[in-house]
């Protein structure tokens, strides 16, 4: 064998690199002439072969020789096949069972058992990294079926091993993949295969995947192994299944997608309306011109009746399209439905509380039952609802437990201090440790200028009202212009955002909203407090209502109850631009286009696919169940939420105007918004000018640490730029993610290019920030903090009176009345909690930076997964940093009489509502 090969020119070289950190794994062609050669165009030598004169042709030597060496190699060629040595290797394939199957679920799974014994097994086949010289295609085993399919079916583990068993022989080479036939009915979730029997030791197959009926889905699925590979160093026997893998994810863009598909493609956001319903329920196609906005997964559904632009929409509850092994995991679908179900009572309470009494409510006692004994309770009607009305079986099941589901938890807002959010030190405090802590921006000129165009709005009404006089008394003996220069002036400035869409905003009904500007002060001791409130509305002809106003901290009780409805309106903007902005648009919806084209265009085998992996789990999935649910048309931010219909609108606006990827980065956004400025001499490479910002503190010690595990990964596999720029996966990767994903932005000059190690390291940063810890600070305080309404209402159906309003009278004989009236109703504000709640749960199988599914086998790279246990480690020594921190008397905006600690940034969390936890990716 050894001469044959040497005669077809081909050899196999392992090469590993002698960079230090710097591993791959290439096999290389190496050819060279065999040393004999004829050539056809050369004069055979001729001599005469006996008297009579006739002439035969005469063989050179040469010729002799390489015959006969020719045969003599075919012939111990096949002598050395014959004598091959066969031997056994054994696979271990762990299938992951249900825990609860319906009726349906049960019967396949028998009858699969039952056909199993009969043929219709589980077939695997593997697949060398070699090539057959012979046949010029990859090395493949014969077929092998998965043992006792049929004795193990009714075992109730999470986990059940079948073993199968290939014989292959010696020149077999290594295993690079497998292809899995599923001949059940049923499909089965396939967690990993280990081969154990090869001379390199056992060889891993991390699957993690849906495997779908043969009936149902024809080709066979592969998997490869946990070996690293870029594009140009895939071995030989992979390459075709490498590709071909990828045209499956990608499809061919057309046709209605079935739950069981593995597509990957993209569409814009035209299943936000159902103009079939009826005209008020008809939404704007998101994505194109007119309103620009990110791609989302495509489904391939048909297009309304009464609009072809329009997707027909698909309602709870049946479930949207998503990818199959995008969909929630059993115990993360449980806890999602059981957060349903607590949303479908909560939200019957009121409707039924709504029919018998008034719908605001009257006192901060009527919120405080809330929490305490239950509205069902407090009403005395639990009973009577559970028999006189329809409900489902779950629900009348779970009558005698509740109690607990009828009432809601205590926030965490309220739990240590009940009256904190009335204080002005707290309103300031949340800019920088709430829930939103990424709008507040330092103030460079005063007062505040509008970058709205004046043709359009004039520029009369993007004058500020704010002057010197508004301010002066609260800055400590500084003038205005040193409180400027010395960093002591902050702005929270929702002026801009919402401007623009006032008049329609406010001609809805219930619904009354501010463009707002809040100015705050850097006191001596690191704290902010509000100084002035800014409230603009559009110039209206014909009345006589103010278009701006400043609002200043109360000097008595009638300014102190304007006071108060100004922070609340500011509030109301503020959770506006915090679900719309900076929580839905820049985590889930921006970074969906990332996620579908690392499916399409990474390779399982291509390392930066293995190091995003964990940073695209669910993400698909929860935004899915966005479009169909909460920023529908009337979904629960629509319904909840002071913008209503015109919420995506904003959010859109800001995508245009706002969003900038290379922005999207800590430092770079600490910097942008002044709240930081470069400084080499710091830890991080920049100073803070809040030096107590708990956001920006714990935000910047695992930024730093997601910075230096990604460096330590890429620099492992590209030892220089040039491999970057002729990775054609990667390359792809990112183009499609920008042309096609973000296409609405695809001519801007200020995306990142990729055309160096630190361009790659930069980019896949600050997309594991944005999935894990950018999202988890904006995420899982939203009950915590806005579970109790009056701290931050969604939405606001009041402005504030003046003198010459007809409602000042009633204002001034019961303020407490009018702000009430002014909060969202009984009804949505338990909607809200309810959602909020859902929102903020972490469940059971969740899965925290740190983290990873199968941690040691993940990768086939030993020294990355060292690495990796490096970067855990790491995350450890950050979690008992924050801990010290919120532990420490210095630091008042996270320690203090009545403060909460900030914690949303501390990496682990148990299940449920916390109000800590960063979760790998964005799967809430």
């Amino acid at each position: 064998m050894a001469l044959a090969n040497e005669i077809m020119g081909s050899r196999l070289i392992f090469e590993r690199s002698s960079l230090p950190f710097q591993s791959r794994f290439s096999i290389k062609k190496r050819t060279q002439k065999t040393q004999f050669s004829i050539n056809p165009f050369e004069p055979r030598p001729m001599r005469a072969a006996n008297n009579s004169g006739s002439i035969v042709a005469a063989i050179s030597e040469d010729l002799v020789k390489t015959l006969r060496i020719n045969t003599v190699g075919r012939k111990q060629e096949k002598e050395e096949e014959e004598k091959a040595v066969k031997f056994k290797v054994r696979a271990v394939a762990t299938v992951r069972n249900k825990n609860k199957e319906d009726f349906k679920e049960t019967l396949v799974k028998h009858l699969d058992a039952f056909t199993d014994k009969i043929g219709r097994n589980v077939v695997l086949e593997l697949i060398s990294t070699e090539v057959d010289p012979k046949t010029n295609e990859p090395k493949k085993s014969k077929a092998a079926v998965l043992k006792d399919w049929s004795k193990k079916s009714n075992l109730k583990a999470e986990r059940v091993h079948y073993s199968a068993e290939f014989t292959v022989d010696s020149a077999f080479g290594s295993p690079g993949a497998i292809m899995v036939t599923n001949k059940h009915q049923k499909e089965f979730f396939l967690e990993s295969i280990t081969i154990e029997g090869f001379a390199c030791g056992p060889v891993h197959f991390p699957c993690n995947s849906w495997v779908q009926s043969q009936k149902d889905h024809p080709s066979k699925r592969i998997f490869f192994t946990n070996q690293p590979y870029l594009p140009n160093e895939t071995p030989s026997g992979l390459r075709t299944l490498r590709e071909k893998e990828l045209a499956n994810l990608r499809g061919n863009g057309k046709g209605e997608r079935k739950l069981s598909d593995r597509i990957y493609d993209f569409d814009v956001y035209n299943d936000i309306g159902n103009p079939d319903i009826s005209r008020e329920l008809s939404r704007p196609t998101f994505g194109g011109r007119d309103f620009p906005y990110p791609r989302r997964c495509r489904t391939g559904r048909s297009s309304t009746d009464t609009d072809l632009m329009s997707e027909r929409r698909v309602e709870k509850p049946l479930p949207m399209y998503v990818p199959r092994d995008e969909q929630f995991e059993e115990s993360k679908q449980n806890t999602f439905a059981a957060c349903r179900l607590k949303a479908v009572l909560h939200n019957l309470i009121p409707s039924l509380k709504a029919s018998i009494l008034a719908e605001d409510f009257a006192n901060f006692g009527e919120i405080d039952s809330l929490y305490k004994e239950g509205l069902l309770l407090k009403l005395g009607f639990q009973d009577d609802m559970f028999k006189k009305f329809p409900l489902p079986k779950i629900v009348t099941s779970l009558h005698k437990s509740s109690e607990g589901l009828l009432r809601y938890d205590t926030p965490k807002i309220v739990s240590k201090d009940k009256y904190a959010w009335l204080r002005d030190d707290e309103f300031a405090r949340q800019a920088i440790a709430g829930i939103n802590p990424v709008n507040i921006e330092r103030v460079t000129t005063y007062p505040p200028v509008s970058n709205l165009d004046p043709e359009i709005y004039g520029p009369g009404l993007l004058h500020s009202a704010l002057t010197e006089d508004h301010i002066i008394g609260h800055l400590d003996g500084l003038t205005v212009q040193q409180a400027v220069e010395r960093n002591r002036l902050f702005m929270v400035d929702y002026h801009d955002i919402y401007l623009p869409f006032l008049d329609r905003i406010n001609s809805l009904d219930g619904r009354k909203a501010y463009a707002t500007r809040t100015i705050l002060f850097l006191t001596r001791l690191g704290t902010l407090k509000p100084i002035a409130i800014e409230l603009s509305l559009p110039s209206q002809s014909g009345s006589n209502r103010k278009s701006k106003r400043v609002v200043t901290p109360p000097v008595d009780a009638t300014s102190n109850w304007m006071w108060q409805l100004a922070k609340a309106h500011v509030g109301s903007n503020d959770a506006g631009v915090h679900q719309l902005v900076n929580h839905w648009l820049r985590t889930h919806a921006c970074l969906e286009p990332f996620i579908l084209a690392a499916h399409r265009q990474l390779s399982a085998m291509h390392p930066i696919f293995k190091l995003l992996d964990p940073h695209m789990r669910y993400t698909l999935e929860i935004n899915a169940v966005a479009r169909q649910t909460l920023i529908s048309a009337d979904g629960v931010i629509e319904s909840c939420f002071t913008a209503g219909q015109y919420g995506l609108e904003i959010s859109s606006a800001a995508y245009k105007n706002k969003w900038r990827f290379d922005m999207e980065g800590l430092p770079a956004d600490l910097i942008r918004r002044g709240m930081a400025v470069p400084d080499s001499t710091q830890p991080h490479g920049l100073k803070l000018l809040v030096e107590d910002y708990p956001y920006a503190n714990d935000g910047l010690l695992l930024w730093s640490a997601i910075q230096t595990w990604v460096r330590t990964y890429v620099e492992r596999y590209y030892a220089n730029s040039n491999l970057i720029q002729t990775d054609t996966e990667l390359q792809a990767w990112y183009s499609e993610s920008i042309n096609v994903g973000h296409a609405d932005h695809r001519d801007a000059d200020w995306w990142p290019e990729l055309s160096t190690v630190e361009d790659l390291v930069s980019i896949i940063t600050t997309i594991v920030w944005l999935a894990s810890a950018q999202h988890a600070a904006l995420n899982f305080g939203q009950y915590p903090y806005g579970g109790y309404v009056p701290n931050r209402p969604p939405l606001m159906r009041r402005l504030i009176p003046d003198e010459s309003d007809p409602e000042f009278a009633s204002f001034m004989e019961d303020p407490q009345k009018y702000f009430f009236s002014s909060m969202p109703s009984l009804l949505q504000t338990t909607k809200f909690m309810a959602v909020v709640d859902t929102l903020s749960t972490h469940s059971p199988d969740e899965e925290y930076i740190g983290e990873r599914q199968q941690p040691s086998i993940w990768t086939g790279d030993a020294e990355i997964v060292d690495a990796f246990y490096g970067f855990s480690a790491e995350i450890g020594r950050i979690e008992k940093e924050i801990e010290k921190r919120n532990s420490d008397p210095s630091r008042r905006n996270r320690c203090g009489a009545g403060v909460l600690p900030y914690e949303l940034m501390a990496p682990s969390s148990e299940p449920g509502v916390t109000c800590r936890g960063v979760p790998n990716s964005v799967s809430i």
